[in-house]
């Protein structure tokens, strides 16, 4: 099968090694062409053009920034839609808009193409291992034609519904993470007058009822961080974190209360120069 990423950042560069790992052909564009260096490396094939990667590929994964990198990708001048597109697969794996994802559906299909969207959850770890999970929105045709690559790459994939609940399956699901965040702050707060050594505070949170999966995984960043160390470069950083949480309360169908102060708690963060390191840093300054 030949398969084409657009948008090779840190998720988009494991998802292609992933799939050249399993032998597949790929074919990589980004709109920053240097990016692609490492991949060709590896075996893949890089191109000019997002409409160069259509007429290459025979499935094409997009995962890109935000809304507006969408768009450009799909439906500008020599984007993937510009040239003849018929009969390929687009599976759309950014984190974006439910009224995005249902505008590209509809692009996509007038061109005799088909359409699902299905971001996920996982960073660049469980990518390059195919652990993902899939939260597939779309048709049953269209999730059946994505499913052959996501089997790929992901350990669980969820079919969701129709395109946008994709969308609202991953924001929902990235949510409890990015709030927890903000609650470990304060509970290291409560801490402070122990003064024990950070690597045995988080070991002791990590064993505990309320921490999440992946605290665990996240610890020794965490003790960096907290020892004032600098950390290696983050899967996931803070300003990634602030586009999704302002989502959240955006497509949200309701208020969000402790989303939206979330949002504050990383908002400053970012005022404070951390918006390029991981989630760890939001523990660096808890006054």
């Amino acid at each position: 099968m030949k398969i084409g990423v657009a948008g090779i950042g840190r998720m988009g560069a494991a998802i292609a090694e992933r799939l050249l790992a399993t032998g597949e052909t790929v074919y990589v564009w980004n709109r920053t062409a240097a990016k692609a260096r490492a991949l060709e490396a590896l075996g893949a094939q890089a191109v000019g053009t997002p409409g160069e990667l259509t007429l290459a590929a025979d499935v094409v994964l997009t995962i890109l920034t935000d809304d507006e990198a969408i768009r450009a990708t799909y439906l500008g001048e020599h984007g993937l839609l510009s040239v003849d597109a018929r009969g390929k697969v687009f599976i759309e794996m950014s984190t974006a808009r439910a009224s995005v994802q249902r505008e590209l559906a509809g692009e996509v299909r007038r061109r005799g193409a088909r359409f699902a969207e299905a971001p996920v959850g996982g960073t660049v770890g469980p990518a390059r291992e195919g652990k993902l999970i899939a939260f597939v929105g779309g048709g049953t045709d269209d999730f059946l034609s994505a499913k052959p690559v996501l089997d790929r790459l992901c350990r669980r994939i969820e079919h969701v519904g129709d395109v946008g609940a994709g969308a609202a399956m991953k924001l929902a699901a990235n949510l409890p993470m990015h709030v927890y965040w903000t609650a470990l702050r304060e509970a290291l707060v409560l801490c402070e007058p122990l003064d024990l050594d950070p690597a045995r505070l988080i070991d002791i949170m990590a064993d505990t009822s309320g921490a999440p999966q992946s605290l665990r995984a996240r610890a020794a960043a965490i003790v960096q961080a907290l020892r004032g160390e600098d950390a290696p470069a983050p899967a996931f950083d803070i300003d990634g974190i602030r586009k999704d949480l302002a989502l959240m309360i955006e497509e949200a169908p309701a208020p969000l209360p402790v989303t939206r102060q979330a949002l504050t708690c990383f908002d400053e963060a970012a005022r404070q120069g951390y918006g390029a390191e991981s989630a760890a840093a939001l523990l660096r300054n808890r006054r």
